[in-house]
């Protein structure tokens, strides 16, 4: 028999907001946390804004030693884990350990570590790299290290499908409580690509927006999209089979009942033309959830700003959703945050779920124009205040990743 997960702890660092909290707040109030790049001078670059996280003290949670020896996407992935930890008021003594997994994704993993040794390398010779290079920025040590954080001896391991990783995280920690595996998870996803060599790498590859005024920057199915905006952080939940959250007491935000997963196996970096794979995953997702299309009200799109991604996705949903597309809530909270690649699944998961508890759907912000090949109801610029019993979580990714998730209410069968 399959078991019930409902999600009982969130955690969040974004270019809105360095909690769950705030982020929440900036959503609702419309907030756009693009603005122009401080990490390294953009002077020789096209690409000059960015969504970058903003006063937050990292001395707040680690050692010096601890910021000496992790990169960035480690140290977002281990505050966010410790914010999910203590939401879910969690005793990791009461609990078996060896039931207790962490899935952490990331697209890029510890590139400011590569680029940072790689500098060394080059200006004082290969004997001083550091021999902490190596664990620094290899995309597993997000998951490692915050399983050693909170002692979680179950399954562990890293999703890297590019800006699906975060979505496949939860799906795949979710799969494991429901199936009987494990009784809790940590699970999302980390990013932190703000650096001169990925916005370089990017930007090359004609996939970012180089303009820079920030309210025309991230602007999703709006006719003038011309390329996404880099964003960084870091979202985490904490993933629990309902009977153990029962006897605990545990604060309920919602249930995770669906989870789909296609590859579009067509270009490395394209979606496929008539949006067939992403429409796949929608349709898995539903299937898993044992619903009917029409269950969903709501849909935070993958919806990246780039011309090809918004169109097809679009195509995607229509596909997936038949006449009931129409009838859809549709938004992309990118416009507020930029993309957060690795980690965009899990915060945009953690905004779904929110909507679905308080009832609220988010708006795309900054829209001005409309575009004729993104026809759906895009919830331009406001958000509304309005009933959403089920909602899905779109991400699609590089290589042709497509994975969909769906949350709803938690209610007693």
């Amino acid at each position: 028999m399959k078991r019930r997960v409902v999600i009982t702890g969130l955690g969040a660092l974004t270019p809105i907001g360095n909690t769950v909290s705030d982020t929440w707040s900036g959503i609702r109030e419309g907030k756009c946390g693009i603005d122009k790049i401080t990490h390294f001078d953009t002077t020789e670059f096209k690409a000059k804004l960015a969504g970058e996280i903003k006063d937050l003290d990292m001395e707040q949670y680690f050692s010096k030693r601890d910021l000496k020896f992790n990169d960035r996407f480690t140290q977002l992935a281990r505050i966010a884990a410790k914010q999910a930890m203590e939401d879910s008021a969690l005793d990791v003594t009461a609990i078996d350990a060896n039931r207790f997994g962490v899935i952490i994704a990331s697209g890029i993993g510890g590139i400011e570590s590569i680029e940072n040794a790689q500098d060394t390398l080059n200006d004082r010779g290969p004997s001083r790299v550091s021999p902490f290079f190596i664990p620094m920025a290899l995309v597993n040590l997000a998951a490692g290290n915050v399983a050693i954080d909170v002692g979680a001896k179950g399954h562990c391991s890293s999703q890297v499908t590019a800006c699906a990783a975060g979505s496949n995280a939860i799906g795949e920690a979710f799969h494991k409580i429901r199936d009987g595996y494990e009784d809790v998870m940590l699970a999302g996803g980390s990013e932190a690509s703000i650096t001169p060599l990925a916005i370089a790498g990017f930007a090359s590859m004609r996939a970012l927006h180089t303009g820079e005024d920030p309210t025309r920057a991230s602007i999703p199915f709006d006719k003038d999209r011309s390329g996404f905006v880099m964003g960084e952080g870091a979202g985490v939940l904490v993933l629990e089979e309902l009977e153990q959250a029962k006897k605990r007491n545990a604060k309920i935000y919602a249930e995770i009942i669906g989870y789909g997963s296609s590859c579009d196996a067509h270009h490395i970096t394209a979606p496929i033309d008539d949006g067939s794979g992403g429409a796949q995953a929608m349709v898995r997702a539903i299937d898993d959830a044992n619903i009917s299309a029409d269950k969903v009200s709501y849909i935070n799109a993958h919806g990246t700003s780039t011309p090809l991604n918004d169109k097809t996705e679009t195509m995607a949903i229509k596909s997936a959703f038949k006449d009931h597309a129409y009838n859809l809530a549709v938004s992309s909270t990118k416009s507020n945050t930029g993309h957060l690649l690795g980690a965009s699944g899990a915060v945009e998961a953690i905004i779904t779920l929110k909507a679905v508890q308080e009832n609220f759907i988010p708006a795309t912000i900054n829209y001005q124009n409309s575009d004729e090949d993104c026809d759906l109801d895009i919830v331009p610029n406001k958000g509304r205040e309005e009933e959403v019993n089920c909602a899905m979580s779109n991400s699609l990714g590089f290589g042709g990743h497509n994975v969909s998730l769906i949350f709803k209410k938690w209610e007693e069968a």
